[in-house]
């Protein structure tokens, strides 16, 4: 299992998108740090679980029974603070809803919603999640997959940060200025000697 995505799938997927590689780079660093996977002896990848969209995948139905885990709005106050703490919320909620709780965490480098595992070439979540956990570059084809639709591929191919943001992370991006780090995570990597 490689654990960094390797600089042949980085410039195999820039050169198959039409992107420039800095612009997919800025994206895994600004989602992720740029590591798809807990540090070692961990063989897990990054996640973060959204109770409001385990809320809104099981109709609300342990909203009462487990409002750590299920809740109607987005709550920053409810994440554990640590990746390892958030597969404990992920496990807690599996044990309630399987296939719920994965389309509700976030997954990898590249931290795309398990319900996008359609658009990212998977007939169901299984095997989202699994090729999340499989590799690193395994991690960067799922993302290829899925922003190989015009309203991402436009906004990176011309480096329309506030485009991009707005269609991969919804309209609160500006909020976290999501954009402005886009812009400067790509900067460091267009331009490594300055």
């Amino acid at each position: 299992m490689n654990r960094v995505i390797s600089p042949q799938a980085w410039k195999l997927i820039a050169k198959t998108l039409g992107v420039d590689e800095a612009c997919l780079r800025a994206v895994a660093v600004v989602e992720s740090s740029g590591s798809g996977f807990m540090r070692s002896p961990s063989q897990l990848p990054k996640i973060l679980f959204e109770g409001h969209v385990f809320h809104r995948q099981t109709k609300g139905r342990f909203g009462a029974s487990h409002p750590g885990l299920s809740y109607p709005r987005w709550d920053r106050t409810k994440y554990s603070g640590s990746v390892a703490g958030e597969w404990k919320r992920l496990d807690a909620a599996i044990a309630l809803d399987s296939v719920a709780a994965l389309k509700s965490a976030s997954w990898g480098a590249f931290q795309i919603m398990g319900f996008n595992y359609a658009m990212c070439g998977f007939d169901d979540v299984d095997g989202f999640v699994a090729a999340h956990k499989d590799s690193a570059d395994a991690q960067l084809a799922a993302f290829a997959r899925f922003i190989s639709r015009p309203r991402f591929l436009n906004a990176l191919r011309n480096r329309n940060w506030e485009g991009f943001a707005a269609a991969y992370n919804g309209p609160g991006f500006a909020k976290n200025r999501y954009d402005t780090k886009l812009a400067n995570a790509y900067a460091r990597f267009a331009n490594p000697n300055h």
